[in-house]
């Protein structure tokens, strides 16, 4: 079992969208080109594609859970550009030798690669003046406000206190700043930017999101799912009674381009 198996369904209804602001910086790295050509690397449901799909002129989808491809080849059905779905990791993401990519896009999934690898193999399948860009905004899990703390604090009592990856599995935190893995490759020159996002959640969003993570997933409560979720429930209608349920987060994006 895959850390994101039953997570797709979840994973296309409730995880936040990409920001304005974020789709903005990204448009303005291909505008004006004539050739436009998106590859999004782990894309999950396609958030990121489908955000940008009015911005460029061909899209390749690459997403190695089958269940995440299915969401995504949903999600970008009758879109008025070239889609290429690709269920393969992205380190062995292998397009025709004359393909060059102007936008290499990964969304929350760059901490699950072998970050050498895909930026090495980036080398030979981007324009001279393409952009990587690399994105994220944390989790409910790395969240800290008196709601979060209280509902991860429900989790470790189910799942115990390190974080999960999937069923057996211990997630392993990436410790070094996406820019400084992005300035040592081939795409050195680096910028950051950081977006500041407050997201209203519900009960029912807080669910549906934990269930499309992979520290969170139904499969790893077992029997007790139905145990935790009935106090998961009953914990966040009492803060959001309180107070609301509410995330303030950064999101980043750190661009990369050719010195």
């Amino acid at each position: 079992m895959s850390q994101f198996d039953t997570t797709a369904p979840y994973y296309a209804t409730y995880r936040p969208g990409i920001p304005k602001e974020a789709v903005e910086l990204l448009a303005h790295r291909v505008a004006g080109k004539e050739h436009r050509a998106l590859l999004d690397l782990g894309s999950g449901t396609g958030q990121v594609p489908l955000a940008l799909a009015g911005q460029v002129t061909e899209i390749d989808v690459v997403e190695q859970d089958p269940g995440m491809l299915g969401e995504a080849n949903k999600a970008l059905a009758g879109l008025p550009v070239t889609v290429r779905l690709h269920n393969a990791p992205a380190e062995e993401f292998a397009p025709p030798a004359s393909y060059r990519a102007d936008l290499v896009t990964v969304c929350r999934a760059f901490h699950w690669m072998d970050q050498d690898v895909v930026l090495s193999r980036l080398e030979d399948m981007t324009a001279p003046d393409a952009t990587v860009a690399v994105m994220g905004d944390g989790s409910l899990w790395t969240a800290r406000t008196e709601w979060t703390d209280a509902l991860r604090a429900l989790i470790q009592e189910y799942l115990g206190q390190e974080r999960q990856a999937g069923v057996g599995k211990k997630y392993a935190a990436h410790d070094r700043p996406y820019s400084e893995i992005l300035a040592e490759s081939a795409f050195g020159q680096v910028e950051e930017h950081t977006i500041a996002i407050e997201r209203e959640w519900s009960t029912e969003s807080v669910i549906g999101y934990l269930y499309s993570t992979s520290f969170a997933a139904r499969p790893l409560f077992g029997e007790r799912v139905d145990d935790f979720e009935h106090r998961a429930r009953a914990l966040l209608d009492r803060h959001a009674a309180a107070g609301g349920l509410i995330e303030h987060a950064s999101f980043q994006v750190v661009l990369g381009r050719r010195g």
